[in-house]
C-alpha cells in the first residue's frame, strides 16, 4: 500500500459546491452554504449531502494534526484531529475522517483499527507505549463517518524522550499501517496532574482522568479509565480486565486543604469507563485524592492519611 503525508488543512480546498440546507431545524435556515472541496456525485461509498454537512460542521470544532494526515494508495485521504491540534500529557481525544480524493466527499465506512504510540527514552535506550482506547469508532449518530479514540500519554516530550504514533487502517479494500510519525506531547501547566499510576503486585495500572478542563463548579459527572501496562511495554496499554472502585476526596491545597461534600466513587461502566460524581464548591486548584479498591473491597492503592494535605495518589485540576 502506498502512503504519503498529506498536509492540507481539512478537506483540500480545490473547488466548492453550493448546498441548500437539508434540515428545516438547522440553525442556518434555508440559506445556501458551501462545503469546500466536495462534489456530490451519487458515490455510494460516500456521505449524502446532509451527512457531509454534519461532518463538515463537526470538524470546524476541532483542529487538524497535519503530520498525522496521510494519502493512501493515491485514492483516499485520512485526516486526524484533536481539540487543540496538538497532544498533551494525560488524556487526549483523537478523531479521524476519511475522504475520496476524486470527489473530496467523506467516506461512510472506514476503520482505524489500532493506535500505536511509542516513546523512545533516549538516556535509557528503551521504548514504551501508553494507555489507549479499546477501539476507534463512530461516537455520535450525527457523525457516523467520524471516528474517535483516545490516547493518554504517561509522559510529555522532553530531552529525555520523544514520541511517535502510527495507526492501522481499513478503507474500502485498502488495508495497512501508517509509518511511525514523530509527534510532540506537551507538558501540562504546573499544578496539573491528569494521569497517575499505581501497582498491585508486579502489575502497573494507570488512572486517566477524562477531559478535566470541562469541570465546573458544582456537581460533575467524572469519567476515567483504568489501563494496565503491557508486556512487552511497547504494546499499547489496554483497559484493565480487573474491576476496581475509585473513591475520591477533593481538597483545595491553597485554601486550607478543605474538602467538598456529596462525592460519589467511580465504578465500572458497560463501556469500560469508570464514572462517579465530583463536587467542586468553588473555582481554583483541586487535588483529588484517590483510594483504589479491588473487587473484594480491599484497598490496593492510595487511601493515605490526609492530615498533612498530601497522599501518594491523586489527580490535580484547576477550574
Amino acid at each position: 500500500m502506498s502512503i504519503r503525508k498529506y498536509f492540507g488543512i481539512g478537506v483540500a480546498v480545490l473547488f466548492g459546491v453550493v448546498l441548500s440546507s437539508c434540515n428545516s431545524n438547522d440553525d442556518l435556515g434555508s440559506q445556501d452554504i458551501e462545503i469546500p472541496g466536495v462534489t456530490f456525485d451519487g458515490d455510494i461509498d460516500c456521505c449524502s449531502a446532509e451527512e457531509a454537512l454534519q461532518i463538515y460542521r463537526f470538524i470546524q470544532t476541532v483542529k487538524i494534526i497535519p503530520e498525522l494526515s496521510v494519502t493512501i494508495d493515491d485514492k483516499y485521504n485520512v485526516y486526524a484531529y484533536t481539540k487543540s491540534g496538538s497532544f498533551h500529557n494525560g488524556y487526549n481525544d483523537i478523531y479521524f475522517v476519511a475522504t475520496k480524493k476524486k470527489n473530496g466527499n467523506y467516506i461512510k465506512n472506514f476503520d482505524i483499527t489500532a493506535l500505536k504510540p511509542v516513546m523512545l527514552m533516549v538516556k535509557m535506550n528503551m521504548k514504551h507505549s501508553t494507555p489507549v482506547s479499546a477501539g476507534v469508532s463512530s461516537f455520535n449518530g450525527n457523525y457516523l463517518a467520524v471516528k474517535r479514540g483516545w490516547i493518554s500519554f504517561v509522559m510529555n516530550t522532553s530531552d529525555a524522550g520523544s514520541w511517535t504514533l502510527a495507526f492501522d487502517y481499513s478503507i474500502l479494500g485498502s488495508k495497512g499501517t501508517t509509518s511511525e510519525t514523530d509527534i510532540t506531547v506537551d507538558a501540562l501547566p504546573a499544578g496539573q496532574a491528569w494521569i497517575k499510576s499505581f501497582k498491585v503486585g508486579d502489575d502497573t495500572y494507570y488512572l486517566s482522568l477524562v477531559n478535566p478542563l470541562d469541570s465546573k463548579t458544582g456537581k460533575n459527572t467524572v469519567t476515567a479509565y483504568v489501563s494496565k501496562k503491557s508486556t512487552p511495554a511497547t504494546t499499547p496499554y489496554s483497559l484493565a480486565q480487573e474491576q476496581f472502585e475509585i473513591e475520591i476526596d477533593p481538597r483545595m491545597p491553597d485554601m486550607g486543604n478543605h474538602t467538598s461534600p456529596d462525592n460519589v466513587a467511580l465504578t465500572l461502566q458497560s463501556d469500560g469507563s469508570y464514572q462517579g460524581t465530583l463536587n467542586l464548591t468553588m473555582t481554583g486548584r483541586w487535588r483529588i485524592h484517590l483510594t483504589v479498591k479491588d473487587a473484594q473491597g480491599k484497598v490496593v492503592a492510595g487511601g493515605d492519611e490526609l492530615s498533612d494535605g498530601y497522599s501518594s495518589l491523586y489527580w490535580e485540576i484547576s477550574i
